[in-house]
């Protein structure tokens, strides 16, 4: 097993409470579809609610690249979410312009180490994703 699907049965087994690292933070689990492979790929990801929905940032732990999930969900927008026991059907948006900068800047504030990704990642502006229920 991956520690992503550590994280994952964690998350199942305790009704989207996780321990260690993640214990405190607001996880989702994100099901997207390979762009490459066609098969489904599931991430547990931090999360910010706004105004009815949730709000994910691809940091990718300060990489240089996109996460492999963002790159899925430009491709194929619609994506399966579980939040605690609540697993549905939504649409990904990657936002942009002020919305954008607002929604990182609020989410860089309340968990500082996401600035530092911003500068590990160089060049590379971290994707913010709105996630909308279907």
């Amino acid at each position: 097993m991956t520690y992503n699907d550590d994280v994952i049965a964690e998350f199942r087994a305790n009704e989207g409470k996780v321990g260690g690292h993640w214990e405190g933070r607001t996880l989702l689990l994100l099901t997207t579809k390979g762009r490459k492979s066609g098969r489904e790929f599931t991430t547990p990801v931090v999360y910010t609610p706004d105004d009815g929905r949730l709000v994910v940032f691809g940091s990718n732990g300060g990489s240089r690249e996109h996460p492999d999930w963002y790159l899925n969900l430009l491709v194929d927008p619609k994506v399966t979410v579980e939040v605690g026991t609540d697993r549905y059907e939504a649409t990904a948006l990657a936002l942009e312009g002020a919305e954008r900068d607002r929604l990182w800047a609020e989410h860089a504030a309340r968990w500082p180490h996401f600035a530092d990704y911003q500068v590990s990642a160089g060049d590379r502006t971290i994707p913010v994703v709105a996630i909308t229920r279907r």
